[in-house]
């Protein structure tokens, strides 16, 4: 197990949330973003014995081609009850340094058509040195396991399979920065039939990942034109969410998409940006002192309100809630608070959340017409 299983121990689904529940592929997409986390026995068991579905049977660790070894991680799985695949990239680990490496590498790759994006992710995801981005492989690079290639190709044989069958993917943190990267470069390599299929696009904890021009290419060439929902759950006071800074001087990476932001109480908001979105605010230190001490209170009285379900391990208590009371940017993070969010937030958010991009999914209008529905949304 990893440092996030000891964290929350849940394995099993919330049985409440069934298909055609308006969290279903909320809750769904956490949990295979907290269990991106572990090794390919621990998924594969949990997917197959614990939630009954088909694990596919490919390698989960992949190349970077800059560090030159097999760091990120990521699985896919098989939703029959909903005909629908779930690709999951998992986050930072707490003791990987290839991880903070990726986190903190501030190079920059910038494309003509994308705009500019944050360097170490597109590393992880797949960048392939002295080439780029290619829609494929060159020879020398087709016996390494690069995520996105390998990713593409595995669901390019899948539809093929059934061609009712859609997608989602998710993350938490790092993850969640490759889940929205993947379908930019499926854009930008002009994979129609993969981002037609492509339901939606959730994650948690994400940091930003690109510029103005990034932001513009995604709403235009995958949100828009294709009506993908794109879900970016912000807990509280989530520091990782609010990095790197949105600052006009000293950054220029900036979020999109339907932030959906849940407060300590899991009382869940629709907002375009998170409240302190460079996470700095006037008395700023003290309102998070007292959120933490409140969380800290809230972990012994939650299960004795929603259930066993909800309690809480010493892991969690000692290490998470107590080191929340001097940093609490850091512990707001953990997927945990995620997991609660996606379970106990209100069916209204969820509702007006996951309803935002249907009209279009099977709208066969473009160009002004669209422009115009958008705006009147």
């Amino acid at each position: 197990m990893s440092f996030a299983a000891y964290i929350d121990k849940r394995v099993k689904l919330d049985e409440k949330i069934e298909p055609g529940n308006v969290r279903y592929n909320s809750a769904l997409a956490i949990m295979a973003a907290k269990l991106a986390y572990e090794n390919k026995g621990f998924i594969r068991n949990t997917v197959e014995q614990h939630w009954k579905m088909e694990f596919i049977d490919m390698d989960t660790n992949y190349w970077n081609d800059y560090f030159e070894n097999f760091h990120t991680q990521g699985f896919m799985f098989y939703d029959e009850r909903v005909n629908m695949i779930v690709v999951s990239f998992r986050g930072t680990e707490a003791f990987n340094a290839y991880d903070w490496c990726t986190d903190f590498d501030i190079s920059c790759f910038e494309n003509p058509e994308m705009g500019k994006i944050h360097g170490g992710f597109m590393k992880a995801l797949g960048l392939v040195m002295d080439h780029g981005w290619p829609p494929q492989l060159p020879a020398d690079k087709r016996n390494k396991n690069l995520a996105y290639y390998a990713i593409r190709d595995e669901l390019n044989e899948r539809m093929d399979l059934n061609k009712e069958t859609k997608f989602i993917v998710t993350g938490h943190s790092l993850g969640g920065a490759l889940a929205v990267l993947f379908p930019a470069i499926l854009a930008l390599h002009g994979e129609t039939k993969l981002l037609e299929r492509l339901e939606g696009i959730y994650t948690f904890g994400q940091p930003r990942v690109g510029d103005g021009k990034f932001k513009r290419f995604m709403e235009e060439q995958v949100l828009d034109r294709y009506g993908v929902k794109y879900l970016r759950f912000v807990y509280c006071n989530d520091l990782i969410t609010r990095l790197p800074f949105d600052d006009p001087v000293t950054s220029l990476y900036t979020h999109f998409g339907t932030c959906l932001y849940f407060n300590s109480c899991y009382k869940g908001q629709i907002l375009d940006e998170e409240p302190h979105k460079n996470y700095f605010a006037t008395f700023g230190g003290t309102r998070r002192f007292l959120n933490a001490l409140f969380e800290l209170v809230r972990c012994l009285y939650l299960p004795l309100l929603k259930g066993g379900d909800y309690r809480e391990g010493l892991a969690m208590i000692l290490i998470v809630r107590f080191t929340a009371l001097a940093f609490p940017a850091v512990a707001d993070h953990n997927p945990l608070d995620y997991v609660n969010a996606t379970r106990l937030g209100s069916m209204e958010v969820f509702q007006r959340a996951e309803s935002s991009k249907k009209w279009l999914k099977n709208s066969a209008t473009s160009g002004r017409e669209v422009q115009d529905k958008i705006k009147y949304c």
